[in-house]
């Protein structure tokens, strides 16, 4: 296999509309397409789509996906996190340097866990060896 890269991140959501205000409103994110159940945002390179899933029994904690993580530039990182904290965001990890970045992890409106990280898997690396 030839894999060249991430692609996308699928999210299930409760409350698409909720959801909604939070990743574009809250984060920033572009919305590219809203179907009826559910909606394509571009952010930076990256891309999410939200699924609603309102039919889902209430999520526990389970093996898979611990958090999503998203690219930050060291320069926007401060900026962000106070955006966060404008807007009454959970932080389940306050701001810390791992590694060689900065690092801030928090919830979305369904508690899925995000984080904003400020360095490439190779400056981790060295760091760790």
């Amino acid at each position: 296999m030839k894999v060249q890269g991430f692609s996308h991140v699928t999210i299930n959501v409760k409350d698409l509309a909720r959801s909604l205000r939070f990743y574009v409103d809250v984060l920033g994110m572009k919305l590219v397409h809203r179907g009826r159940k559910d909606a394509y945002l571009e952010w930076g390179s990256a891309w999410i789509c939200l699924q609603e899933r309102s039919d889902m029994a209430e999520q526990r904690p389970q093996i898979g996906v611990d958090h999503v993580a998203f690219f930050i530039d060291e320069r926007d990182f401060a900026e962000a996190v106070e955006q966060l904290k404008a807007n009454e965001v959970t932080i389940v990890r306050e701001p810390t340097r791992r590694g060689r970045g900065l690092s801030v992890n928090f919830l979305d409106p369904d508690g899925t866990q995000l984080e904003l990280h400020t360095s490439t898997l190779a400056e981790r690396m060295k760091v760790w060896k």
